[in-house]
């Protein structure tokens, strides 16, 4: 598959916790580093997401925000 997107980071699931409309996405990214993602349920299930599966993040965001107090 090929995709414009840049950002994109390869990974392993670690995590699916699935919830009534949407399912939290655990991924193992390297370094002892993880990102998690909230995708709709119903994708998750196509995707037929689960532990140990290997699958790409893709970020597609025109900003990133930081804040500091």
């Amino acid at each position: 598959m090929r995709i414009s997107a840049r950002n994109q980071l390869r990974g392993t699931v670690k995590a699916v916790k699935h919830g009534t409309v949407v399912s939290e996405v655990v991924l193992d990214i390297g370094n002892g580093q993880e990102l998690v993602s909230v995708i709709t349920r119903e994708s998750a299930e196509q995707l037929g997401l689960a532990p140990g599966m290997a699958v790409v993040a893709i970020i597609k965001s025109t900003e990133v925000m930081i804040a500091a107090e």
